[in-house]
């Protein structure tokens, strides 16, 4: 895990070079005629990406995109209307049948199918309309790192051409270094903090959200540890009555309009006696603070997710886990 985590930055770079012309393809044809709505589909660390996805597509170019389960036809056998739509499906191996099968239909209901995936010679890649290769390379541990890094990535570099957005593109070519940055960021009281913890929550806002789904899932599957990824706005219908004394919250300050209600409620939540680190840019986060570079707000999950991986190998060791190897997981789950 620590190995591959360490190899995002070159990842992502190789990944835009290969894509480029592909993705200005796409974004023009999508500037042409633009898609009534925009639908993913992906599980796993894939959905998280997805999550990503579905703020990026709406708050950069206005696209309406809604996450769609796999169950819906691969076990009710319902078919949705997905006439005009964008189909993004993001997977790693592409062979899960559930996202088939979904793909598939998609197609069948006049959709046009984007696939972001890794393995390039998959189901998935040769069914859809547009593939757009992750190009991370051999992933072994189960936990993904850079796989999950060049996702959010692909759809970050779509987006720039889709919109023609020079601080985008600009954000792009600074994207590598700032990963590499971000890999050498001390985070180790973070792990120093949790290797005792049993529980905790993560909270992300907007853009920041799929990083704090991401990395709750990291906890559970690596450390054995239990812990809630919420929106910092959503912690507060119910959630918090459980933050108290001594109770680990682990904040990710957006750089943008979400960052201020993140650290408010960080701030909340320290008052209240509770174990608090914040990701965030701004020396004054409430809490301890965990360095995170200045970014284009786009780039930001990426970065702190890019931090947060070298921090939660260390964690699952001092903790007495193997990253590589979680307990009754697979490499590649295969659901219907």
């Amino acid at each position: 895990m620590h190995t591959e985590a360490a190899q995002a930055a070159e990842v992502v770079a190789t990944q835009f070079r290969r894509n480029a012309d592909a993705v200005a393809a796409l974004a023009a044809e999508l500037r042409a005629s633009p898609p009534a709505f925009i639908a993913t589909c992906a599980r796993g660390s894939s959905d998280h990406a997805a999550t990503y996805a579905k703020y990026l597509f709406e708050t950069q170019l206005g696209v309406v995109t809604a996450s769609l389960s796999p169950s819906v036809h691969s076990v009710y056998a319902a078919r949705p209307n997905l006439r005009g739509a964008l189909f993004v499906a993001i997977s790693q191996s592409g062979k899960s049948p559930d996202l088939l099968r979904n793909a598939e239909a998609a197609r069948e209901s006049g959709a046009r199918v984007v696939a972001l995936v890794n393995a390039e010679d998959s189901p998935l890649a040769q069914l859809a309309d547009v593939t757009l290769p992750l190009c991370a390379g051999a992933e072994r541990s189960v936990a993904a790192t850079k796989s999950y890094l060049a996702s959010l990535s692909a759809v970050l570099q779509l987006v720039a051409h889709w919109r023609g957005d020079g601080a985008l593109h600009d954000a792009l070519a600074a994207l590598p270094d700032a990963l590499r940055d971000a890999w050498c960021a001390d985070w180790s009281s973070l792990t120093d903090g949790l290797v005792d913890a049993r529980n905790l929550f993560v909270l992300g806002r907007g853009l920041g959200l799929g990083a704090a789904q991401e990395a709750a899932l990291k906890f559970k599957e690596t450390c054995g540890l239990h812990a809630e990824a919420y929106s910092s706005a959503e912690v507060k219908h119910g959630p918090m009555a459980l933050v108290g004394p001594g109770f680990p919250v682990l904040c990710f300050a957006q750089p943008d309009e979400t960052g201020a209600g993140t650290l408010a409620m960080a701030r909340e939540f320290r008052e209240r006696g509770a174990q608090v680190w914040v990701a965030s840019s701004q020396d004054a986060a409430p809490g301890v603070r965990l360095p995170l570079g200045l970014s284009h707000p786009a780039c930001a999950p990426l970065l702190t997710v890019q931090s947060f991986y070298r921090a939660i190998n260390a964690l699952a060791l001092r903790r007495g886990f193997n990253p590589d190897v979680p307990p009754h997981l697979n490499k590649v789950t295969e659901t219907v």
